[in-house]
């Protein structure tokens, strides 16, 4: 299934109720999971970005739409980055190499 970065930042909403961040995360993992996707991690960090989820969806489609249905929330805004395993990348450059 198709892997997915996707980099947080709080928005002032989501800053202000810093103290529900890590029940969100789980409301964000039930939603996904109805969305047939899966948060496969989430990390909080310091940095450029407050947060990192790993997140595994079987079409970019699917991918969007809980990334969506996560910023329509108004606590994030996301950057979302398409990431290749060791086998993905394999093939990939099988092809590139026709």
């Amino acid at each position: 299934m198709p892997t997915y970065v996707a980099l947080l930042n709080w928005t002032d909403q989501g800053i202000r109720h810093y103290k529900d961040t890590a029940k969100r995360a789980e409301a964000f993992a039930a939603a996904a999971q109805k969305l047939q996707a899966k948060l496969l991690n989430l990390y909080w960090t310091i940095g450029s970005y407050d947060l990192v989820a790993i997140v595994e969806a079987p079409d970019d489609e699917t991918a969007t739409a809980a990334l969506l249905q996560l910023g329509g929330v108004g606590n994030v805004r996301t950057t979302t980055l398409r990431a290749f395993g060791r086998e993905e990348m394999d093939r990939i450059i099988a092809k590139a190499a026709d």
